[in-house]
């Protein structure tokens, strides 16, 4: 199975600040490209534990003594981690998004540029995928889906058109599901505007912002004073939460200030936020649009 080559590799890793003898988790596996430079910067009593929910990644385990890899959603990394006997770790690394492999594989349904059934599931266990989402959502639901994770203006009509086509007929299918949407699909922007589309039923499949969202809350207690978080995004909405929560410590509002309007968060930043350069981008597009931050907790 082809994986390719690992986002910002050196620039999130060296976030981590690796010690030889420390503790780390690499919470999005994939093709093990993260994992295998943690490991090859720890030392005999390092230890690497990975987490990837898609069965396809087993594949690609690694033959090491200091690694083990937990075929589990990250969400649960904490009760995992519990389970090997380790309550705090060094370093959380975490690639967001889909590997490149889930958008080779025409059947898992996650690319536009494959006619193949709605899936998008990164879980191939999981009871939710994109045909449930297109063809039993009601149109409120599917119209929310479409605004708030893939910000498209025309959501309300476009559910209203999906609501009202597949009471003709079931929408099975990726081309189903673009003849359906073919009126808002613009000559020009066509490709952006079915990106914003997948990316918003994959998000919904996944549940990956309440999941992202949970990653983040149990950070400060699974992190060692020091230690370091190295996240990677590709849209807005997780770039968002991350910096929110890394400055603030929360996703809405803001701390409560002392009489001196201080206030207290788990986390600081280190540096600021890390892009791909050109040369990355034409060797591995889909690192075009990566945004790493990287955290100490305090």
């Amino acid at each position: 199975m082809e994986y390719h080559n690992a986002v910002l590799l050196e620039e999130t890793v060296n976030g981590l600040d690796i010690k030889p003898n420390g503790v780390y988790v690499d919470v999005t596996f994939g093709g093990g490209g993260h994992s295998r430079e943690i490991l090859s910067r720890l030392g005999d009593e390092g230890k690497l534990y990975a987490f990837d929910q898609d069965r396809d990644a087993l594949a690609n385990k690694i033959d090491d003594d200091r690694f083990v890899l937990i075929n589990e959603n990250f969400r649960y990394i904490k009760r995992f981690l519990r389970f090997y006997g380790v309550k705090e770790v060094d370093g959380v690394l975490a690639d967001f998004g889909v590997s490149s492999h889930q958008f080779d594989v025409a059947e898992r349904g996650f690319s536009t540029r494959f006619e193949a059934k709605l899936d998008m599931r990164m879980n191939q266990d999981s009871k939710l995928s994109a045909y449930e989402v297109i063809n039993e959502y009601d149109e409120d639901k599917l119209r929310d889906v479409l605004l708030q994770y893939g910000e498209l203006r025309q959501a309300p009509a476009m559910a209203r058109v999906i609501v009202s086509e597949r009471k003709v007929e079931p929408i099975e299918t990726s081309e189903q599901l673009k003849l359906v949407l073919k009126k808002f699909l613009n000559h020009r922007k066509e490709n952006k505007i079915l990106a914003q589309i997948y990316q918003a039923i994959r998000i919904e499949v996944n549940q990956e912002i309440e999941v992202l969202k949970e990653l983040l809350l149990q950070m400060p207690e699974i992190l060692k004073k020091g230690g370091r978080l190295s996240f990677i995004s590709y849209h807005s909405l997780e770039d968002r939460l991350v910096k929110r929560f890394i400055r603030n410590g929360m996703f809405e509002g803001e701390p409560e200030r002392d009489v001196f309007g201080n206030f207290e968060v788990p986390l600081k930043k280190v540096g600021g936020l890390i892009v791909p350069t050109e040369s990355e981008i034409k060797m591995n597009n889909r690192a075009r649009s990566a945004k790493l931050r990287i955290a100490e907790k305090i």
